[in-house]
């Protein structure tokens, strides 16, 4: 059996693998869009983190209270987590982009984001913005783009990892817009990919339906799921 992954809203995720491990990636349980079943915590056994932005780290410590376990990220952000939920040196996977780590079966990739980070009130710095690729138990792999525009060495990501899943924002403004996105998805040779960072609030104007059209406008095979906070994608 594969993994399930299950949006939360806006660019969180739920992870349950085949190998029976919980992960979350950029949890934020209080997203508007998150379904009331989904915004209690579950115990993890990872928390992956691509920036510091409240969006993307808001749930980190709550989750990771409830039951104690590594939390991989950016090295800056990790340390600034670490401070605020009390974690040990055992617990922070500090990492830097390009660099992989083992968690049991399951490992983390940090790959480059073009974005800004910065964490808490007033915006403390927090490192470089980072992508990453999960590899599962079963040696399947997803790629979570955090917040991004379109970038000429997606083509690397491509080569070293041809990711079986992409996870690509779309909603404009503060990352790629569909069109954007429908270019990453040429230069991935992506087979699959769900639009992310949409829908939450009012400046995000990129829709999953620009993005499906982007799509086929560059004539791509690949296979959009457009999923609902609450629903979920097999890989």
């Amino acid at each position: 059996m594969g993994a399930t992954l299950t949006l939360l809203g806006h660019s969180s995720f739920l992870v349950k693998t085949g190998g029976g491990k919980t992960i979350y990636i950029d949890p934020w349980l209080g997203c508007p869009t998150c379904p009331e079943s989904l915004q209690t915590p579950e115990k993890a056994d990872l928390i992956c983190v691509t920036h510091g932005h409240f969006d993307h780290t808001a749930s980190v410590v709550d989750i990771y209270k409830l039951n104690p376990c590594p939390v991989a990220g950016p090295y800056e952000l990790v340390h600034l987590l670490a401070a605020d939920g009390d974690m040990p040196d055992e617990h922070k996977g500090l990492m830097g982009k390009g660099g992989t780590v083992a968690f049991g079966d399951v490992s983390v990739t940090l790959t480059h984001a073009m974005h800004s980070s910065s964490y808490g009130e007033p915006g403390i710095y927090a490192g470089e913005p980072a992508g990453m690729i999960l590899t599962l138990e079963d040696g399947k792999r997803v790629y979570h783009a955090g917040d991004t525009a379109v970038f000429g060495d997606m083509a690397l990501i491509a080569e070293l990892y041809a990711p079986d899943l992409c996870l690509l924002p779309i909603g404009s403004r503060f990352t790629m817009d569909p069109a954007e996105a429908a270019k990453a998805c040429e230069i991935l040779g992506a087979g699959r990919a769900v639009p992310i960072h949409h829908s939450t609030f009012p400046p995000l104007t990129g829709t999953p339906a620009q993005f499906s059209e982007e799509v086929k406008k560059r004539g791509l095979a690949t296979e959009v799921t457009v999923l609902a906070p609450g629903e979920s994608v097999e890989v």
